[in-house]
């Protein structure tokens, strides 16, 4: 037989005394514990003064677009909103049309922006001018660049109701103005 080298413990054999000493130890400890608490975190935390509001596109009501409807209003057709120069607030592109009663009135495609002071929107920029008499579908604002679909005439003799041209058009702003392309996919008809 071999002999442990480690004497018999004497606490082999537990009693009611030894689970109250035990359990005044821990709730000693637990109670110290809270008394003794780590510093507050030194991270600095940003100090929420207010919760700021995204920056509202520009309403296109009361806009004056530089376009001659003479007797007739000028009517909004369409109208998308998007961060176009990358400043973190929304420009709005409208197009607009005058409200005539007969025939194909030529579009207008206008980009409004507002600055944060001001009261009221104002017109930066004309991606398509009524006098190139198109009209306006597939009308998008996504990731900063304008897109259309523009239906024209090859001349002046074709009917005002019956557009013979199609073609796309896209819009970007470089820094300075809106570069138009065409999209990689567009056909001609």
């Amino acid at each position: 037989m071999q002999q442990s080298v480690v004497p018999e413990l004497a606490h082999t054999d537990t009693r009611p005394m030894h689970w109250l000493a035990t359990a005044t130890a821990v709730a000693g400890v637990v109670a110290l514990s809270s008394f003794l608490q780590p510093g507050s975190a030194k991270a600095a935390q940003p100090v929420a003064t207010s919760d700021p509001k995204p920056a509202a596109a520009p309403s296109t009501a009361g806009v004056d677009f530089p376009l001659d409807c003479g007797p007739v209003q000028e009517k909004v057709v369409k109208k998308a909103t998007g961060d176009l120069d990358g400043d973190g607030r929304p420009e709005t592109v409208a197009v607009v049309h005058c409200d005539s009663a007969m025939g194909t009135p030529p579009d207008g495609v206008y980009v409004l922006t507002q600055a944060a002071d001001a009261t009221a929107p104002r017109v930066v920029a004309t991606l398509v001018d009524p006098k190139d008499r198109f009209t306006v579908t597939d009308f998008t604002v996504a990731a900063g660049t304008v897109t259309a679909t523009l239906l024209g005439y090859s001349s002046d003799d074709v009917p005002s109701c019956c557009p013979d041209v199609k073609s796309a058009a896209k819009w970007r702003w470089n820094g300075h103005a809106f570069v138009r392309s065409t999209p990689a996919a567009a056909h001609s008809v």
